[in-house]
C-alpha cells in the first residue's frame, strides 16, 4: 500500500498512436511524435502504428530542403532511448506505395491489416493523427 504522501500511479495503460498522414504539409506527424515522447516520459506502454501515407514518416533519405522545413525523421531513431520499441507498419500501406521495411529509417514490425486491427483491439487508448 502506498504511503499517504506517495501517489498511486495506477495500472499502466496501453497507448497506440496511429499515424496516417504524410510527414510534411500538416502538423499531424510532428505533433504525434511530440505526444508519443511525452507519454513515454510518464511510463505508459506506448506503441506506434503507421498506415496509409503515414508510412512515409519513416522513409529513409527524406530531403526537405526544397520545402523549407526541418526533416524530423531522424528523431524516430531516438525512440528506443525512451523505451518505445513497438513500431508497426501496415503491410498493405507499404505495398501500395512501393515500399518495404528496408526503406524505413527504423526497425518495424510489418503487420497485415487484420493483424494490426487485432492489435488495436488490445489497446486501452488509441490516438489517431
Amino acid at each position: 500500500m502506498a504511503e499517504p504522501w506517495e501517489e498511486d500511479e495506477g495500472p499502466v495503460k496501453k497507448f497506440m498512436y496511429v499515424n496516417r498522414k504524410a510527414p510534411y504539409g500538416t502538423i499531424y506527424a510532428l505533433e504525434s511524435l511530440e505526444v508519443v515522447l511525452i507519454a513515454a516520459a510518464f511510463d505508459q506502454d506506448v506503441s506506434l502504428a503507421f498506415l496509409d501515407d503515414g508510412v512515409f514518416q519513416l522513409k529513409k533519405g527524406q530531403d526537405t530542403g526544397e520545402i523549407g522545413v526541418k526533416n524530423f525523421s531522424p528523431t524516430y531513431r531516438a525512440l528506443e532511448g525512451y523505451d518505445i520499441e513497438k513500431l508497426y507498419v501496415e503491410k498493405e500501406s507499404l505495398e501500395v506505395r512501393g515500399l518495404t521495411a528496408d526503406d524505413l529509417i527504423v526497425p518495424v514490425e510489418v503487420l497485415s491489416q487484420d493483424e494490426l486491427s487485432k492489435l488495436m483491439d488490445e489497446q486501452d487508448v488509441i490516438l489517431s493523427f
